[in-house]
């Protein structure tokens, strides 16, 4: 199937208009919400490239894998934007609608309506953390592909570097240094105006708060006794700025008069917004940011191989369960702290244990159909991305699951036993070495991941499912 055929039969699904709600996508999934679930999952999987389905509350995540979510989501978006509003509905969604739903029911019953039932089950399923956590992605998302080019530009250079000091003056290699860099100069920036958008407000905004906050002046100003400093409270200070920005914009937007909005609104928000941040957002931002840093170096280093054990063995039941974009916060500020994470090489080491468990199950089973299905997923799972082994051939055996996560867990010690740091967040896998401290050690800990996964899952053993179940 091409990306807009994949929209089409989404579509087909899940339609019509109307019932389809807020549809995005991260990395490697499309995500949306619908007001009723008229359709299965089986339905859904029988579509041409879908790797996994993952529900999450009221949230269905479709896997797709890198590249192709984003483009099947753009797909979905210009369907839906070209279907008038009015939509005449299909066969198949006419006849779904002459039975009533559970919520119809419940709107019978004197609860009210259907649509008031579903927006209940709706408030109860979306919980505070679910909601924090789907912000957090919106807002970072977009700014991984940055992180990325500029990481592996980082670590390239670096290692060049090393094998040659000489080439520092180079100014090529200058030049390639300052693009490596500029994901990070700006980080405050971009954050600030993802963020001011996800939060309701004008994106421009929240990126002047964010540059009000990082401003080099800053150090000339002594306010109190005390000299203010650029950039102290890093992304937390942001974000916490631009959620005051965008919520006093909203509120200022329906209290000051239509004629006095466009100018009067703006201004409010950067004074009022500059006072907040400098006296509550970046004071806060900076225990914020300290505990933050602190908490993930001190575990590092005082935990050493058993920290990353633990973190490299329980990171596959996060990714599985979407909440995993959680962490991006704290490796973008760790990168804004430090010039690395410390936490990616550790939890980059759960997708190398799929790779080893796949391995050997593909040694084992009799099923062709199996043994087809890691082939097309191997591919991926060497690059870091683990949903097509996880959703495709570990989760639904079971026990190689378990395998995967022991050769995350052996993988996540020999990372952090080393203290191994990456200057990019977005990869994983074997296109994460060229972005770490030391390459060497961070392809050795794969290594012990590919191999510990293979061994556990040969000895942990499964049962190969008939040919007509997979």
């Amino acid at each position: 199937m091409e990306h807009k055929e994949r929209a089409e039969a989404i579509y087909r699904i899940i339609g019509p208009k109307d019932n389809i709600i807020e549809p995005y996508n991260c990395m490697t999934r499309l995500r949306f919400r619908v007001k009723e679930e008229s359709f299965t999952t089986k339905e859904l999987e029988m579509i041409d490239g879908v790797k996994g389905i993952n529900k999450s509350g009221d949230e269905w995540q479709l896997i797709f894998g890198p590249g192709t979510a984003a483009k099947v989501t753009a797909e979905l978006k210009a369907l839906l934007a070209a279907i008038p509003a009015k939509e005449a509905t299909s066969p198949a969604a006419d006849a779904a609608k002459s039975t009533p739903s559970v919520a119809a029911l419940a709107g019978r019953a004197g609860f009210g309506n259907g649509k008031e039932l579903h927006e209940a089950i709706r408030r109860r399923n979306s919980t505070p953390g679910r909601d924090v956590l789907k912000k957090i992605s919106h807002i970072f998302v977009p700014i991984i592909p940055a992180f990325i080019a500029c990481g592996l530009i980082t670590g390239l250079v670096n290692i060049f570097v090393k094998a040659d000091p000489s080439l520092t003056t180079y100014p090529t290699v200058q030049l390639l240094a300052i693009a490596g860099n500029a994901a990070f100069w700006g980080l405050n920036l971009f954050v600030g105006v993802q963020a001011a958008d996800e939060f309701g407000g004008t994106p421009i905004l929240g990126g002047v708060m964010a540059a009000v906050i990082s401003h080099p002046g800053l150090s000339s100003v002594t306010l109190f006794d005390t000299s203010l400093m650029p950039g102290r409270g890093g992304i937390i200070a942001v974000l916490l700025i631009a959620f005051f920005a965008a919520t006093l914009e909203k509120r200022l937007h329906r209290i000051v008069p239509d004629m006095f909005d466009l100018f009067l609104t703006p201004l409010l928000v950067v004074v009022i917004s500059t006072a907040v941040a400098i006296g509550i957002c970046q004071p806060a931002g900076a225990v914020l940011s300290e505990a933050i840093g602190t908490a993930a170096t001190t575990a590092i280093d005082s935990g050493g191989a058993v920290t990353g054990f633990v973190l490299g063995g329980t990171f596959l039941p996060m990714v599985m369960v979407g909440i995993h974009q959680g962490l991006t916060p704290i490796h973008a500020e760790l990168l804004n702290r430090y010039g690395v994470t410390i936490l990616l090489p550790v939890l980059a080491m759960a997708g190398a244990g799929q790779v080893g468990a796949a391995f050997a199950v593909y040694g084992k089973t009799k099923n062709n159909t199996l043994k087809k299905t890691i082939l097309s997923a191997l591919p991926v799972g060497f690059m870091g991305i683990g949903e097509p082994l996880i959703y495709g051939v570990t989760l639904p055996l079971g026990k190689p699951f378990i395998g995967a996560c022991i050769g995350g867990a052996f993988g996540g010690a020999v990372q952090a036993a080393y203290g191994i740091g990456a200057a990019a967040i977005g990869i994983s896998g074997l296109p994460l070495a060229a972005a770490t401290t030391n390459l060497s050690v961070y392809v050795a800990g794969l290594l012990t991941a590919y191999a510990t996964g293979f061994v556990a899952t040969w000895l942990i053993g499964f049962t190969d499912p008939p040919e007509s179940e997979v």
